[in-house]
């Protein structure tokens, strides 16, 4: 009998806990009696933008007061926050109330007044009061600040001086930014620099799909033949004229990156590229350093041609006709220029070309480089069609450019009966995708510790508010950075320095520091072979058939055209800024 009281003991315990929390509830949801306040508000930051996931308490004559849930305050991702008050009858409106706000990485929001005006008064006899006010933080340098920074350089470090790959070098970044804020971060607060929501959420999909999507097509379209086929028709269009040759061969991988990623263009250049040298007798880098360079002016025309575009359409929310429209005529100069400097810069090595016989080499060429599935290349040029429609119209529409790429890719492998697994495995490259997703973790930390709002603040100070010192800041500035370091990485460091500007300095609404952005960073990773990513292939793929470009070698080759291109596209902004603006469209 002993033993059987304990478990009765227990349930009588079990049941009055349960009685005392309906009566709690119970109590909770019969309105109380007193003055009862309504209090909403927004954090910004200097720039007047929301500022998330702060912490905010409310003081009533210096006393801390909860809300009448109980909860928390914080602000959402708009930086408001709303929250309701019970205070004894009469407090109101005399008291003096006080908002005060603390997150890391800000300075402390010390104890604000706001005024508090009477609203009416309740079924229930009780006063009503509302209050509202807007609340400015200002950044803070915290250890946080310092840590973020170093390893952004140490990534960009890394990178350029290609101690490792990329894309191990920016998910050491990116594990090194987590793993701070969950050790140290979590023992101190001023060493937090993402949260692991805020990390997954800074990741872009719209770029990540719009990249899978098109390698996908382009991976079908491989296994047909078409773009060996395409060198062939160039040779025989050339008619064995070298100077020829090498023009058309660099404006069709310019239009082909204006369609298809630059460095998926470069892949299914290079091999025929090298084989149409190596019958012509002359060095395939002759041919290959123009193709390259040809491929990243050619690939800064349109939304998906360059990945910096891609970055860039995605944040600012451009079409692809926004790109078309606004870029198409400076591309089109900097396509002439190109042609004539390396056609005359490579005059000498072009006149060493054995083309005693070119009849016999369009034959041998017809024989070697013909569409192998005439099928397939019809339905792959059919939903490569619509894809690019789609990213015509898709402003019109509201749909993201991803969606666009993934529906043409995953019709076409329907079609075609590829082999889906297949094309995961061999066609998408992952690496490079795994890359962009690291890497927004990355810059995200440097944006949320506050780097990113520095630099922004100096270049508007440089600027001074100035439109055409800023435009040509944004444009020299990518151009030279993207030169030293891979273009894409600048590029999404930069996305939201421009953002700011554009918020700030008159003039700047119309879109034109975007343009400036994208011809500096897609134009100026031209100047070397790390500035990039199609260029790092390109040199690749020439040591690994036996070509050596060095590092000075293509600076030789390059940094010259580089910055004549760049010095068109700051005259074309310019004219632009005052004669014809250059718009996005909404």
């Amino acid at each position: 009998m002993k033993k059987a009281r304990y478990p009765a003991i227990a349930v009588v315990l079990v049941i009055s806990l349960m009685v005392f929390a309906g009566f709690q509830t119970v109590l909770a949801a019969v309105p109380q009696a007193g003055d009862r306040l309504s209090l909403a508000g927004v954090m910004q930051n200097p720039q007047g933008q929301g500022v998330k996931e702060v912490d905010v308490e409310v003081l009533v004559n210096g006393q801390h007061i909860r809300t009448v849930t109980g909860e928390k305050i914080s602000t959402g991702k708009s930086g408001s926050f709303l929250s309701e008050f019970i205070l004894p009858a009469g407090t109101l409106p005399e008291a003096k109330v006080e908002v005060a706000a603390y997150k890391p990485s800000w300075k402390k929001l010390a104890p604000t007044a706001v005024q508090v005006l009477q609203t009416g008064v309740d079924k229930d006899g009780n006063r009503l009061f509302q209050a509202q006010g807007d609340f400015g933080l200002a950044r803070t340098i915290t250890p946080a600040f310092w840590l973020a920074t170093a390893i952004l350089l140490l990534v960009y470090i890394i990178i350029a001086a290609e101690l490792m790959h990329r894309t191990l070098a920016a998910l050491l970044g990116a594990a090194l930014v987590l793993f701070i804020s969950y050790t140290a971060g979590t023992f101190d607060k001023n060493y937090f620099i993402l949260s692991f929501e805020d990390a997954i959420a800074a990741i872009d999909m719209n770029v990540i799909f719009l990249l899978m999507g098109m390698m996908i097509i382009v991976g079908v379209l491989k296994k047909t033949g078409m773009f060996q086929w395409l060198a062939y028709k160039s040779y025989a269009l050339a008619r064995g004229n070298i100077f020829i040759l090498s023009g058309i061969l660099m404006v069709v991988t310019a239009v082909c990156s204006a369609f298809l990623d630059n460095v998926t263009t470069m892949l299914l250049m290079i091999p025929v590229t090298i084989e149409i040298a190596v019958t012509l007798k002359i060095n395939p880098v002759t041919l290959l350093i123009p193709e390259v360079f040809a491929s990243n002016v050619g690939g800064t025309a349109t939304l998906i041609g360059d990945p910096p575009n891609i970055l860039i359409g995605s944040y600012a929310n451009l079409t692809f006709m926004d790109f078309v429209t606004n870029l198409i005529i400076i591309i089109a100069i900097c396509m002439v220029i190109t042609v004539t400097c390396y056609i005359y810069w490579y005059k000498k090595d072009y006149l060493k070309a054995d083309v005693k016989d070119v009849g016999r080499t369009i034959e041998f060429m017809k024989s070697e480089y013909r569409i192998k599935d005439m099928k397939l290349t019809v339905m792959g040029l059919v939903m490569l069609g619509f894809t690019i429609f789609l990213f015509v119209i898709h402003g019109v529409l509201h749909m993201e450019p991803s969606i666009a790429a993934l529906t043409g890719a995953m019709v076409l492998l329907a079609i075609s009966r590829a082999d889906i697994v297949e094309m995961l495995e061999h066609e998408v490259e992952w690496p490079t995708l795994v890359f962009f997703i690291a890497l927004f973790m990355v810059i995200a930390g440097a944006e949320e510790t506050g780097l990113i709002q520095i630099i922004a603040e100096w270049v508007l100070d440089v600027s001074r508010g100035n439109l055409t010192i800023a435009v040509m800041m944004v444009l020299w500035v990518s151009a030279i950075a993207s030169a030293c370091i891979d273009n894409i990485p600048f590029t999404a460091t930069m996305l939201p320095i421009v953002a700011f500007l554009n918020t700030t300095i008159p003039g700047a609404e119309s879109g034109i520091l975007w343009w400036s952005l994208a011809l500096g960073a897609c134009l100026g990773g031209n100047g070397t072979m790390i500035g990039a990513s199609a260029n790092v292939v390109t040199v690749g793929l020439a040591e690994k058939a036996g070509y050596h470009i060095s590092f000075l070698g293509y600076i030789k080759a390059c940094f010259v055209p580089m910055l004549i291109t760049v010095a068109l596209s700051n005259a074309f902004l310019l004219i632009a800024t005052f004669v014809r603006p250059l718009t996005m469209s909404r």
